[in-house]
């Protein structure tokens, strides 16, 4: 897994086109100055807070992250719907649960983004990521990080992590090459 480059006259490319082009829609406006601020802030603002920043890994595969999102919009909506009959439904059938998930990510950014996937998810929440540094003695090294999520009805436990590391964890670690 390859890290941002610290000191770079781009640190974060795919933050400078998301600022260059959400200045343009803040300003709803293609004029010539608007084009030239915005490129301006585009590169300065991450240029400035990189010192301010931890090293991130790198998107290697964009195409891939486009298709990832795309994935879980739809998988929110879906849950959606189950939720819905679910909550409508007899109370008594709901199954809640908390299930440890075994990550194979290493780095916090991609972790981050699984946690928050499932969370976005209705029907699950991400509750805790563990043994975080704080629990570990000084210069122990973690062996294996665990993601503790909440469930609405659990119904299998092995096909839930399945579906997890599968679904979501699989791709991250294709996208960011860890």
């Amino acid at each position: 897994m390859r890290l941002q480059p610290r000191y770079s006259w781009l640190p974060t490319p795919y933050r400078s086109v998301l600022l260059f082009l959400v200045w343009l829609l803040l300003n709803q406006s293609v004029a010539p100055v608007h084009l030239f601020f915005g490129f301006v802030l585009a590169l300065l603002i991450p240029w400035i807070s990189a010192k301010f920043r931890d090293p991130q890994p790198l998107i290697e595969r964009p195409i891939l992250a486009l298709r990832y999102i795309l994935m879980v919009l739809m998988d929110i909506v879906t849950a959606n719907a189950q939720v819905a009959v679910l909550i409508l439904g007899p109370t008594k059938r709901l199954k809640p649960a908390f299930v440890r998930v075994p990550l194979d990510l290493q780095h916090e950014l991609p972790i981050t983004i699984l946690a928050s996937t499932v969370s976005m998810t209705p029907g699950t929440v991400s509750a805790d990521i563990y043994p975080t540094k704080e629990m570990l003695a000084e210069g122990e090294e973690v062996k294996q990080r665990w993601l503790l999520i909440h469930v609405l009805n659990l119904e299998d436990e092995a096909e839930l992590i399945a579906s997890i590391k599968s679904r979501y964890e699989a791709p991250l670690k294709e996208i960011f090459q860890c």
